[in-house]
């Protein structure tokens, strides 16, 4: 007799002019055991609605629209433009969200991290150069679905020449105070965040914006130390997490 066989929730792969990183999330996502789809702004000028079927939601990095007005800022306005207030129902539909490196940066400039938390930033990096390089990074947010439950450190690499977290104290200390901060660097600040905060969450736990690329260190291979037999710190627990939530 079979089994019950368990559906994949779908993942709407959300890309525009010069985001890159989609393939790589595609392949986080299907180790993850989701389903996605690649949505390009194309695709939501000829129908907004096509996102409403999936059950999660990807930013995905790059340099959309060549980062002109400054990294995030055209995909933020398209986004707003052709989907109005959708994201925000897709939260309140309890469906998770995450956008990295280029879309952590077009989650800001929507606004969808700073409720109840105030005004931040996501500036250019300490050193004034772009930097790309492998980090470790220390999951903090049991709030975060994305993070909940991930007790050991992971490592990915980053890839950005905007990146640094900035905010003023209060900010920082309400995030603190609701289990907001999602990801901080450890073992060295590359870009001069504040708080060596990497990722945040919305208030419900649900959205998570991050500047490393999880996606690129998902199967052990990936690691520039793999032959040497050293690497660690997998990052398809933070996708999996995902997964089951918007599978529940």
């Amino acid at each position: 007799a079979g089994g019950i066989m368990s559906v994949r929730p779908t993942a709407a792969i959300l890309v525009a002019p010069g985001t890159n990183r989609d393939r790589d999330v595609a392949l986080a996502l299907d180790l993850a055991g989701a389903d996605s789809v690649v949505v390009s702004i194309t695709d939501l000028e000829r129908d907004a609605n096509v996102i409403d079927a999936a059950q999660m939601i990807v930013i995905a990095g790059g340099f959309s629209f060549a980062d002109a007005l400054g990294s995030g800022h055209v995909f933020a306005l398209e986004l707003e433009m052709l989907l109005g207030d959708r994201l925000q129902q897709s939260v309140s539909k309890g469906r998770p969200i995450i956008g990295i490196c280029n879309g952590f940066q077009t989650l800001v400039r929507m606004g969808l991290l700073s409720s109840g938390a105030g005004a931040m930033a996501l500036d250019h990096n300490e050193r004034g150069l772009f930097d790309c390089r492998w980090v470790t990074l220390q999951p903090s947010s049991e709030k975060c679905v994305w993070t909940h439950g991930i007790q050991d450190n992971i490592e990915c690499p980053i890839a950005h020449g905007e990146g640094r977290f900035t905010a003023d104290t209060e900010v920082v200390a309400r995030l603190q105070s609701n289990d907001r901060v999602a990801l901080r660097y450890v073992n060295g600040n590359p870009n001069g965040s504040t708080d060596n905060i990497a990722g945040i969450c919305d208030e419900s736990g649900l959205v998570l914006g991050l500047m490393p690329h999880p996606e690129n260190h998902v199967v052990p291979r990936q690691h520039p130390k793999f032959l040497r037999g050293s690497h660690r710190g997998l990052c398809l627990d933070l996708f999996r997490n995902g997964v089951t939530h918007a599978s529940a």
